[in-house]
């Protein structure tokens, strides 16, 4: 995991202002290419109030563009930004052993940690949300925030759209860089026929995964199994 604050204003900002709010979320949870990325996002009373003026949403409803200018006012306006990259192994090993809902728990309390918020907004992962709690706390050395996890929380919760705004560009920085050396990659998701295809054609080239790709995603293990079936 690597993780990076872009920000930290909010110990100054919590002197004008009583309660700091907080908002994670991730990009890349399907995803067959590319990492997983935890955003979170803290921010005081104005600027929730400005978030909603600017008409943040989750991230799923915008278009790249409207994602990209968004992205520049909510840094702007947020006392604290952190992010957190899980690479495609680091997703495999959970995958294989923990689970993914477990590498996505520590991923968000790696970000808790680091944006000293005082309520902490969650998109749960888990459809047994208070598990998903107590997975998250047993990763926090930080001061306890309260935590409220919520499904579909980045559409009810504008901080957390907010973070979920950082998530996604992020993760799209990141296929891209992929993209300008492989070129032809699609989406990364295993629905896009683009991108199935691109694997395909790497694994009946190379007899192996990409290194960028999760071995662990159930499509790209059958085609790695049908590989390995037709050299015998």
């Amino acid at each position: 995991m690597k993780s990076a604050c872009y920000k930290d204003k909010s110990l100054l900002q919590k002197t004008i202002e009583n309660v700091l709010i907080g908002g994670v979320d991730e990009a890349g949870r399907g995803s067959v290419i590319g990492p997983l990325i935890v955003a979170g996002i803290c921010i005081g009373k104005n600027g929730i109030s400005r978030l909603h003026k600017l008409g943040i949403r989750d991230s799923k409803t915008l278009t790249p563009m409207a994602r990209e200018n968004f992205f520049g006012n909510i840094v702007e306006l947020a006392n604290s930004v952190c992010i957190s990259k899980f690479d495609c192994h680091e997703v495999d090993s959970y995958v294989f052993f923990n689970g993914l809902n477990e590498l996505e728990a520590t991923g968000m309390a790696e970000v808790i940690n680091n944006i000293h918020a005082d309520r902490i907004y969650v998109d749960a992962c888990d459809i047994n949300l208070e598990r998903y709690k107590n997975s998250i706390k047993k990763y926090l050395w930080t001061p306890k925030p309260r935590i409220y996890c919520l499904h579909h929380a980045d559409c009810l919760n504008v901080v957390v759209s907010a973070a979920s705004i950082v998530a996604k560009i992020i993760r799209d920085n990141e296929v891209e860089r992929i993209r300008k050396i492989y070129h032809d990659i699609g989406s990364g998701y295993p629905s896009d026929k683009k991108t199935m295809f691109f694997i395909k054609k790497w694994v009946t080239r190379y007899k192996s995964a990409p290194h960028f790709a999760r071995k662990s995603w159930r499509p790209l293990r059958n085609l790695l199994e049908s590989e390995s079936a037709s050299a015998y």
